[in-house]
């Protein structure tokens, strides 16, 4: 797949203010059946971006492509989010034993750690834009778990 050099160039500028040491891969498709735009493999430290699956988030999100790069940059911080998250192996341990319920509660907070953190990754970009990116994510997470009993954190709050 012959690779945008603006991706190229937003994934470096990003790893660098993160100071991360991650591998990124870009790639054309998720080879899922879900619509995800990224991945964060712990075990090799390794975030994939899916370039196709991208592009149809930002046209189901804002029914244009006019804002694809800022779209792909949010994503890409996210993910960055995950890898950066210093309570991820821990939390990925609670969930290895708990319960459905708790496990539904820990996916939404390693959720919500990493757009925490992506917030700071990408300060140039609009909020609101970045909000309702970060409220559509959160939104099955929240449904699962009925956000209503759960505290959301200062830096998700639009």
């Amino acid at each position: 797949m012959e690779i945008d050099n603006k991706l190229q160039q937003i994934t470096s500028t990003l790893q660098a203010r993160a100071g991360s040491s991650a591998n990124v891969m870009l790639a054309k498709d998720f080879p899922g059946n879900r619509i995800a735009g990224g991945k964060y493999n712990m075990g090799t430290h390794t975030i994939t971006m899916y370039i196709d699956e991208i592009k149809r988030q930002c046209k189901i999100l804002f029914s244009t492509m006019d804002h694809f790069y800022e779209y792909f940059t949010v994503v890409f911080a996210h993910e960055l989010g995950h890898a950066e998250d210093k309570e991820l192996e821990e939390l990925a341990d609670r969930m290895d034993s708990a319960d459905e319920y708790d496990r539904k509660r820990i996916a939404l907070q390693i959720e919500e750690n990493a757009w925490c953190i992506a917030k700071d990754l990408i300060p140039e970009i609009d909020r609101n834009f970045t909000n309702h990116i970060i409220q559509e994510s959160l939104l099955s997470y929240r449904d699962q778990v009925k956000t209503e009993t759960v505290s959301v954190p200062a830096c998700i709050i639009p």
